[in-house]
């Protein structure tokens, strides 16, 4: 006797529109971090006021990441996202726009950069927070999709890197700007017309104040051993990361090679090599240990600082990046497995925020520090503290008994005031 059961007819659509959206936005976003160091050490030819600059374009993630999650959950995922878009797309347009009309001061590209990113945050946390769902729609495992998810973040800086280098020198920075902002109207575009709102999420009793509901999603990361593990790491690994990629490798570049079309390929190279380590994983990776890929992975990173000092020719530096950017690959997918096993529906734009915001918090200071130092001491002392920080950070995640709990998995039912 058939089963007269119907079975539930998947639509893959709206997630693939979601990484198209995903895909532009971030391409646009290389662009911008791209092209403004570059104009900054045109214009000024200072490593201190580079590192000032990635200083104004982190420090409003922490900010938004830690007071904007509420008002992601509250506004809605599919709303946000929008309104970020064309918000971030309206402060992204008006560098050229000044430039090119009354000029720009360094003070006022500061305003716009901080503007930019604080509104940029929200959306890219709502467009996250929108993944669960899509895949389920989809029918499609939660791994596939997240190792999706920053593969294309990753093919993003591939593809977005080296063409931002060879648009600069055709059209200049000032213009490579306009292609960003444009690409903000096109993801809100996608989002708006192709993607429909999901279903509200029943909530747990909560305080009904805003600060309240933050306070629920700081004390479930508080709560989360293996959570709150997770920031404290990456915000140490961030710190260092930025120093070498905002500032220490930018002015390597310069120096050694002369031209923004070699970071351009650099940075090619780093997202081509996740790019691949993500879609191994994304193949393999549910029969793989998370815990110990995590830490092998890591540290396989850690070994392009070495090959920096010896300064190679441009293809080997390409070549090293390519392999070593591999242990990239399996990074994020695993933590955002692990992030949408453990969190409420519900809280997912407060903790999302806050866990982006707690991971980002050392990275303005990494910025200053790394502009500072930079000029003071020289990139390649920089490279030798790099290489050995990043190697013990990350070897030491061995050793984390919290960090192995991301091996098993967890249904996100429970009220937050009851995790251990």
């Amino acid at each position: 006797m058939q089963s007269t059961t119907p079975v539930k007819a998947h639509n893959s659509i709206p997630i693939y529109a979601l990484f198209t959206a995903n895909a532009i936005s971030l391409v646009g976003n290389v662009f911008s971090a791209i092209a403004i160091p570059w104009f900054v050490l045109q214009t000024t030819g200072s490593a201190t006021q580079t590192g000032i600059t990635g200083f104004f374009t982190i420090l409003p993630v922490v900010i938004a990441g830690f007071f904007g999650g509420t008002l992601i959950d509250r506004l809605g995922y599919k709303r946000t996202s929008i309104i970020a878009d064309l918000a971030s797309g309206a402060a992204t347009a008006l560098i050229p726009l000044l430039h090119f009309t009354i000029g720009l001061e360094f003070w006022q590209l500061m305003v716009l950069v901080f503007l930019g990113a604080l509104l940029d945050t929200p959306g890219g946390t709502a467009r996250a927070a929108l993944l669960p769902e899509l895949a389920e729609q989809a029918g499609m495992p939660i791994e596939r999709a997240t190792s999706l998810t920053h593969v294309i973040e990753r093919g993003a800086r591939m593809v977005g890197a080296p063409l931002a280098g060879l648009l600069i020198g055709i059209m200049g920075t000032e213009n490579v700007l306009w292609l960003n902002a444009l690409s903000f109207l096109i993801s809100a575009g996608i989002i708006g017309f192709v993607i429909a709102s999901p279903k509200p999420v029943k909530k747990e009793a909560g305080t009904g104040d805003y600060f309240g509901e933050l306070k629920e999603g700081l004390r479930f990361i508080t709560q989360d051993k293996l959570i709150f593990a997770l920031v404290i790491m990456i915000m140490l690994t961030n710190f260092l990361d930025t120093i070498f990629g905002g500032v220490v490798q930018p002015v390597y570049v310069k120096e050694v090679f002369g031209s923004a079309l070699n970071l351009g390929l650099l940075l090619a190279a780093n997202g081509g090599g996740a790019v691949i380590g993500g879609l191994i994983f994304a193949a393999i990776g549910h029969r793989m240990p998370r815990h110990a890929t995590f830490v092998a992975a890591f540290v396989l990173t850690t070994f392009r600082f070495w090959v920096y000092l010896s300064q190679p020719p441009i293809a080997v530096l390409v070549i090293v990046t390519l392999i070593t950017s591999i242990g990239a690959g399996p990074l994020n997918p695993i933590i955002g497995a692990v992030e949408f096993e453990r969190i409420p529906p519900d809280m997912r734009g407060r903790v999302f925020g806050a866990m982006q915001a707690g991971a980002w918090l050392a990275m303005p200071l990494g910025m200053l520090l790394g502009g500072v130092f930079t000029e003071k001491f020289g990139t390649f002392p920089m490279l030798i503290f790099l290489g050995i920080s990043n190697f013990i950070a990350t070897v030491s995640m061995w050793f984390i008994p919290a960090m192995k709990e991301m091996n098993r998995k967890v249904i996100p039912t429970q009220p937050q005031t009851e995790l251990k």
